[in-house]
Formats: structure tokens, C-alpha cells, sequence
């Protein structure tokens, strides 16, 4: 017997998953979500829709951001939320997300823009969209095949990852 599976919210709010590079000359920008795209490509089949809510650098993001990223997890029908963000402030969004009681919330992101062939991106999309399926309430991180509670976690910038606070 198979069980239907319940739709799947993903909010985007930029960081380096989505930026773009323009040329040799020009910084990244956060560009239009990758998302859906790397979905479509990746053939999911669970219902999914994508609430494009900021364009940002995470180290742009205000506590007005955060406030209104909360507030629009907290509004969506749907209980399963993945959430694209960047890396560098990953967890101070997540402190604010576990206010949000009944909901399974996976952030991710990545190190290298989504556009580029040897990106984490994709990888850590797909295991936060299969995490956010299976796991209770809460809020996590996935990120470097791993799942990581969001409040027993940080990212190590010299090693490149994100590492089990102890």
C-alpha cells in the first residue's frame, strides 16, 4: 500500500545557491532561484511548490528578514518546509525558526553557486527535500550529506563544512 505524499513548501531566500556570475570582472549576485530548476531536473515527483520570498546575501539579511521568513513558514499550509539560504548565517535563521511549532523545516545551501558543475548545491537540495519528508517536527540543516539538528551545529569556514557543536 503506498501512502501519498504531502506537499512540500520550499521558500528561497537566496544565498550562494543562486548566485550568478557575471564575469572575471564583477562580483556574485543572487539571481532568480535555481530551484525549481534543479527539482525539475532531478525528476521529484512528490508535490512541491516554491515561495521565492527574498534575494539575499545571508550576511544581508536583517532580524526584519528573519522575522519575515518566520512569519511566512508559520502562515503556509503546508507542515514539511525546506528553506535555501546561505551558509554564512544559516543558523542565526534557524534560531528564529524554532519558534514555529507542528512543522518539519530543513534549511540548506550552498558553498559554490548552484550554476557551477562541481556545486554542493543540488545534493543538498535533494537531501534536505527527502529530510524534510521524513523527519518530526522541527528545525535542521542539511548540508554535506549529513543532517544536523539546528541548534547543535555551526559552520567550519576553514574546512569548508558544517560540524556537530559538542
Amino acid at each position: 500500500m503506498s501512502v501519498e505524499p504531502q506537499q512540500v513548501a520550499v521558500v528561497t531566500t537566496g544565498g550562494t545557491l543562486d548566485k550568478i556570475y557575471y564575469d572575471a570582472l564583477s562580483q556574485y549576485q543572487v539571481g532568480v532561484s535555481v530551484v525549481g530548476r534543479i527539482l525539475e531536473t532531478a525528476r521529484v515527483t512528490t508535490p512541491f511548490r516554491i515561495v521565492e520570498l527574498l534575494r539575499k546575501d545571508s550576511l544581508d539579511l536583517t532580524d526584519a528578514d528573519r522575522e519575515l521568513l518566520r512569519a511566512t513558514i508559520a502562515d503556509l499550509p503546508e507542515d514539511r518546509v525546506v528553506v535555501t539560504h546561505g551558509t554564512d548565517t544559516m543558523t542565526q535563521s534557524a534560531a528564529v525558526l524554532r519558534s514555529i511549532p507542528n512543522k518539519t523545516v530543513v534549511m540548506t545551501g550552498s558553498l559554490t553557486p548552484a550554476r557551477f558543475a562541481d556545486s554542493d548545491g543540488p545534493f543538498n537540495l535533494g537531501m534536505a527535500f527527502a529530510a524534510a519528508q521524513c523527519l518530526p517536527c522541527g528545525v535542521y540543516i542539511a548540508m554535506n550529506g549529513r543532517i544536523f539538528a539546528a541548534d547543535k551545529v555551526r559552520k567550519d569556514r576553514e574546512g569548508a563544512r558544517f560540524i556537530d557543536i559538542d
